[in-house]
């Protein structure tokens, strides 16, 4: 029974250490999720209303952050294109960690011809950027976020397989498994109750860094016109949208959306990155 208080400390008793920097980007992140949720009451304007005669009208106190070339008012824009920015790599990211959870699980646990057969699957995947599958799969099956937010989450699936494999390998080799297979405990049972909550801190911050980078490629694939429809309010969209406001001088309208983006990707990179230090520290 003592090998069994052994078990290292699952994900709720992991804190991330207060540096000025975590604070400020952890902040910052909140902030974003915050006027995600709180959008649709926010915003001052409706962001698709079209009005030529306000186009790239500098910033004033009936519009804070100007209008951009289409004379839609950009906060009303940035406020609703957190939603569909957010959105989008959220799905990336649940989907490819909880796949790729179950995946690598399985492999560590069971070994022999089932690990090898997932362990080449996953470095096919690898072969095929990101990006190039969401493009492949957007020419078949037209523009949205369903087909970007699924071709990014099979290209971002092997990341999280092979790193809760090789953690699930260093997990059975801990005496507390023993002592549940001891007392009877399935497989299932000593994964899912024990393992799991284990590992679940370090998938955690590998999955909050992997947010900012979808929330990166999946700008990207909207600044190229192949993500979300051009109505819709959408941050890598807005600055596509700003090449003709740059042009004319005015780029506002593109800067703004492109901070947005880079300073979101960042503070997610950051919190993860910290949570990761903390659990490495702890696990040493």
């Amino acid at each position: 029974m003592t090998a069994v208080l052994t078990r290292r400390p699952g994900l709720f008793r992991i804190r991330a250490p207060r540096s000025p920097l975590y604070v400020i980007c952890l902040g910052f992140v909140a902030l974003v999720v915050l006027a995600a949720l709180l959008a649709p009451w926010l915003v001052p304007y409706d962001p698709n209303v079209i009005e030529l005669g306000k186009a790239l009208a500098a910033p004033s106190a009936e519009h804070p952050l100007g209008v951009d070339a289409a004379g839609r008012d950009t906060l009303s824009r940035l406020l609703l294109g957190a939603r569909t920015s957010l959105l989008g790599p959220l799905g990336v990211v649940a989907f490819s960690t909880v796949a790729g959870v179950a995946v690598g699980m399985a492999a560590a646990w069971k070994g022999g011809w089932l690990d090898s057969v997932l362990s080449r699957s996953t470095e096919l995947v690898f072969a095929f950027p990101g990006m190039l599958l969401a493009i492949l799969i957007i020419s078949v099956h037209g523009e949205g976020l369903i087909a970007p937010v699924i071709a990014l989450a099979v290209a971002y699936l092997p990341y999280v397989s092979r790193l809760t494999r090789s953690l699930v390998l260093a997990e059975r080799e801990r005496p507390y498994v023993s002592a549940y297979q001891v007392q009877g405990h399935s497989s299932t049972q000593i994964c899912l109750r024990h393992v799991l909550p284990n590992i679940a801190p370090v998938v955690l911050a590998q999955s909050t860094i992997n947010f900012g980078y979808a929330l990166m490629d999946l700008a990207g694939l909207s600044f190229l016109g192949l993500g979300v429809p051009a109505l819709t309010p959408d941050w890598g969209r807005m600055v596509f949208d700003g090449q003709t406001a740059i042009q004319h001088g005015y780029p506002l309208s593109a800067i703004l959306p492109c901070a947005v983006i880079v300073l979101t990707v960042v503070a997610f990179n950051v919190v993860g990155e910290r949570w990761a230090d903390r659990v490495a520290r702890r696990a040493r």
